[in-house]
């Protein structure tokens, strides 16, 4: 049976319309009750990086959320809860300032903090044998992952399967950093987590997608979609066809075929609409945006990192606009190597300093820099 991707036509975050075009998608997948149980524990893990304005295009749009969860209650699920693991800050005070607290209240839906992290094994693991998710993903009984159509300074685009990191708890997201330290590393582990939690679900939010310095710094561009699917790859290989990538140059939809987490062959993937059936080339004839400002990378002709790419990656090394930096110390805190790659070595007064003998290229600190003041420079 091939991968079904949903994919909604929509131009605005009015809830009503919100909620149609995601009652329209769980429809072309085959309904609510076809994904999950009655009377499941559901968790929705939404993209909650650090705090942001809605318009601003870093975490999951509030009526992406809320409508989801009024479907569900409408569906008469009323154990439901939402979060995330916040690369920075408090996950609950995120989303009370995002305004989602109202409805989530409407709909029965609990605001977690995952304050706890619980120690899983994976024995079925190919690249990682174990890890420490937050106790709220471990006691749901299915998944929704909402995640946001972005750019990403280390693999590239962050969508449906970058989106689990979040469930990792606390600091082990830092510590996963410093463990699988290479671009290819990190995405292996990637596709394993999402093996591990088997996420019933994933919604992407690309009505208002992150182009250019993501995942947080980037800038905000009207892609007008909804997209829904039971397979991560599948979903994330239709949003790099709408911008032009080849998906199979995306280390975590590459190993995310290679270690049977989904598939992005477009022959394996069934792309559903309100107007029927849509090929790859109809998808991007009448959604894409070649012109999307993303990492363009060149990999071996089978998706795997190859030497040639892996020394380019090194070429690429975050820096600070020092105009731009307010020296808040975010980077500093947010650096997960020991001893610290970037540093006040000249003074609180003065902007951090990289030492880049010590880098991992992991990109954490112009992740969760507030204010746009970290880049990633250098060609691949």
């Amino acid at each position: 049976m091939k991968s079904r991707v949903a994919l909604l036509f929509c131009d605005t975050y009015e809830s009503d319309k919100v909620y149609e075009k995601l009652k329209k998608g769980f429809e072309l997948l085959g309904g609510v009750k076809s994904i999950f149980k009655p009377d499941e524990k559901i968790f929705l893990k939404l993209n909650l990086v650090r705090g942001a304005a809605p318009e601003r295009a870093v975490t999951t749009h509030p009526s992406v959320a809320t409508q989801t969860a009024r479907i569900l209650s409408e569906e008469g699920f009323e154990n439901i809860k939402a979060g995330d693991s916040a690369g920075f800050g408090s996950s609950v005070k995120i989303m009370t300032d995002l305004g989602l607290e109202p409805d989530f209240n409407k709909y029965g839906v609990q605001m977690t903090e995952c304050r706890e992290g619980v120690k899983v094994d994976f024995e079925d693991g190919i690249h990682a044998k174990s890890f420490v998710l937050s106790k709220e993903v471990v006691e749901a009984d299915a998944l929704v992952s909402i995640c946001k159509m972005k750019t990403h300074a280390l693999e590239y685009i962050t969508g449906a399967v970058k989106n689990q990191y979040g469930c990792v708890h606390g600091l082990n997201k830092a510590k996963g950093h410093t463990v699988y330290s290479s671009q290819e590393s990190f995405a292996k582990m990637l596709v394993d987590l999402n093996k591990c939690i088997r996420p019933r679900l994933y919604i992407m939010d690309g009505i208002v997608a992150m182009q250019g310095n993501g995942p947080t710094s980037g800038d905000p561009v009207n892609m007008n979609i909804l997209m829904m699917s039971e397979d991560p790859v599948a979903l994330d290989a239709v949003f790099c066809d709408m911008i032009g990538l080849n998906p199979e140059n995306i280390p975590t939809i590459a190993y995310g075929k290679q270690m049977g987490l989904g598939t992005y062959l477009e022959d394996e993937i069934e792309v559903v609409s309100e107007t029927g059936t849509l090929t790859f080339k109809e998808v991007f004839e009448r959604f894409g945006k070649p012109d999307f400002d993303v990492i363009r990378t060149k990999h071996t002709s089978k998706g795997v990192m190859g030497w040639v790419t892996k020394l380019a990656r090194f070429k690429r090394k975050p820096k600070i606009n020092k105009e731009l930096c307010r020296k808040c110390g975010v980077c500093v805190e947010a650096c997960p190597v020991e001893g610290k790659a970037i540093s006040f070595a000249n003074g609180r007064n003065n902007p951090p300093v990289y030492d880049y003998k010590k880098c991992i290229r992991c990109f954490c600190c112009q992740e969760m820099c507030p204010h746009k003041a970290i880049f990633v420079k250098g060609k691949m």
